[in-house]
């Protein structure tokens, strides 16, 4: 099976329950051995609020922790996009 590099994308403002279920296809896609790649999209005044980001795509890392590891931190990418790649263990 080739590796492929999966995206999933959200938003700073995501509500608790679109966290769990984005975690739930996720783990779907580390467990076929595929790389995670997860993209929150700030727009307008979103931007200046970087720690929500941060703390989003840590509890995501926390999560995911026994299956997957990281591969590229959380950095802000082309301004807009703050990105965070996680690889299968």
């Amino acid at each position: 099976h080739q590796v492929q590099l999966k995206e999933i994308r959200m938003r700073p403002k995501i509500g608790k329950h679109d966290i769990e279920f984005k975690l739930k296809s996720a783990r779907k896609f580390l467990e076929q051995k595929d790389k995670v790649k997860f993209n929150i999209m700030f727009r307008g005044r979103e931007n200046a609020h970087h720690e929500l980001g941060r703390t989003i795509l840590g509890e995501i890392q926390e999560q995911l922790s026994e299956i997957a590891k990281v591969e590229q931190a959380a950095t802000m990418a082309s301004g807009r996009n703050m990105i965070m790649v996680l690889a299968p263990r």
